[in-house]
């Protein structure tokens, strides 16, 4: 029995190692006065900032004021209404006719094997005149000179994708519980150094919010038809680069580019629940063992604690202290590196417990409907 917290012990102690150099080492983004160039004289690259937008009406209007005070010379911004049945398309049209940089594109119908994102993100690539390709949400919020940033970090890591994780808000209890724990799956688990030059496709990540192709790159790995019925498309075309040999550079926001994921605690549990099972390869088997492995390391050493007295192993209370202070701490730092509550940390197993719920309603989801249900669609990933 006691190979177990052994067990437990040295996966803490790995995390705890990635989360520590993640923390010291992985990029972010920095104000620059220019975009960055500054390997040739040439004329700087023609940028087209493409976003998809379904029922965005709320939002949409802040956020190309956003993009349009970046002061980028050569910008394009194309939105591509998916059908919306609100007022984006008509606050998008009256920007256009203002700022010539916007153009609206009127989504076609969903063709049969594509998910509705992938499907808008190909018709606005196809549109876009742009050596850089950037993906982004219509919920990014883009700081002045974060634009910029994100091609100067392109030129300085010499990206062909560069994926940025934006600075998450968040203002919920169960936003605050679950949002940041993508940020801890990434820091806490993936070291940065094995994402850019581990030549394996597994060892990638990426955020779907801003993904920054250079064009050749996104031809090259045959953009979104490539991913067409992917729910967690993202990393699919991380993978996709890092498969054809190309660089994959991920950078944090550092508060320049910002986005509220989730709006209220039901958008939080709905989004996660899309996403959770398609994360562990659509299968039921891997998010179960993920569901017993964060339990293990995030729940169990606080059970050990309070229950363990009388329990056939060693090292009560000092063993499950250190346990306990090792999970927290890993959550703490990654919680400070991108701009979360670090107090929050405390609540670990509270977010390991709402993510088993979340797990458990992605399987119903699989089982009572074959996909799951996002923006009124029902999605079946092939």
């Amino acid at each position: 029995m006691i190979l177990l917290p052994l067990a437990v012990t040295a996966a803490l102690a790995i995390l705890l190692a990635i989360a520590t150099t993640n923390y010291r080492r992985f990029p972010r983004l920095y104000a620059v006065e220019a975009p960055g160039n500054a390997k040739t004289n040439a004329a700087p690259p023609l940028v087209s900032v493409l976003i998809p937008a379904r029922n965005e009406a709320a939002i949409i209007g802040a956020t190309l004021r956003d993009l349009l005070a970046q002061d980028v010379p050569n910008l394009e911004v194309l939105v591509l209404d998916d059908r919306s049945e609100d007022g984006t398309a008509e606050i998008v049209c009256e920007t256009a006719r203002r700022f010539p940089q916007v153009r609206l594109l009127c989504g076609k119908e969903l063709p049969p094997g594509w998910t509705g994102k992938n499907w808008a993100c190909a018709q606005l690539a196809e549109a876009a005149q742009g050596d850089i390709l950037l993906f982004t949400d219509a919920d990014v919020r883009w700081r002045p000179g974060a634009l910029h940033s994100v091609l100067a970090a392109m030129d300085k890591l010499d990206a062909d994708l560069l994926t940025v994780w934006p600075t998450q808000v968040t203002e919920s209890w169960i936003e605050r519980l679950t949002v940041p724990m993508m940020a801890m799956a990434v820091m806490g688990y993936l070291p940065v150094w094995l994402a850019h030059d581990f030549y394996h496709p597994l060892a990638a990540a990426a955020n779907g919010q801003c993904m920054a192709f250079q064009r050749p790159a996104y031809v090259a790995i045959g953009g979104h038809a490539a991913v067409r019925s992917a729910i967690v498309e993202d990393v699919r075309l991380a993978q996709n680069i890092k498969a054809a040999g190309l660089k994959l550079r991920m950078v944090d926001g550092a508060g320049l580019v910002a986005c509220h994921m989730y709006n209220g605690a039901r958008a939080a549990i709905d989004g996660y629940t899309k996403n959770i099972l398609a994360g562990h390869q659509n299968r039921i088997s891997l998010l179960a063992l993920s569901a017993l492995f964060h339990w293990l390391l995030f729940l169990a050493p606080w059970l050990w604690l309070f229950f363990g007295q009388t329990w056939p192993l060693p090292g009560w209370p000092i063993w499950p202290l250190l346990l306990m202070a090792t999970g927290v701490t890993v959550r703490a730092l990654t919680a400070h590196a991108t701009r979360q509550r670090v107090g929050d940390a405390l609540l670990l197993p509270v977010s390991v417990l709402i993510f088993t719920w979340i797990a458990t309603r992605a399987v119903w989801w699989r089982l009572r409907y074959g996909g799951v249900i996002w923006k009124g669609r029902l999605i079946r990933e092939a």
